[in-house]
């Protein structure tokens, strides 16, 4: 773990955060992990499920700006402006 806490949580794509927070998940279930490691790998675990939030709304907000004509065809896109 003490590797995976040195690895900025901002840079790691979606699919790298879920994988990380199902390995949190699973070692707290476990109940083996002493008090003070479990408080800092739920920490992390709390700041994976935000960049997944972040992530997700970011892809919404891309597929909401999908434009297409009346027959339902895509004909582009609108500029996205997620913050």
């Amino acid at each position: 773990m003490a590797e995976n806490t040195q690895i900025d949580v901002k840079k790691l794509t979606f699919e790298r955060a879920i994988e990380e927070l199902e390995s949190i998940v699973k070692r707290l279930e476990d109940g083996k992990v002493p008090l003070e490691e479990s408080v800092a790998i739920y920490e992390r675990g709390e700041a994976l499920k935000r960049r997944c939030e972040e992530l997700l709304r970011q892809a919404e907000a891309r597929v909401d700006k999908i434009t297409t004509d009346a027959n339902g065809q895509v004909t582009g896109t609108e500029p996205l402006d997620v913050q």
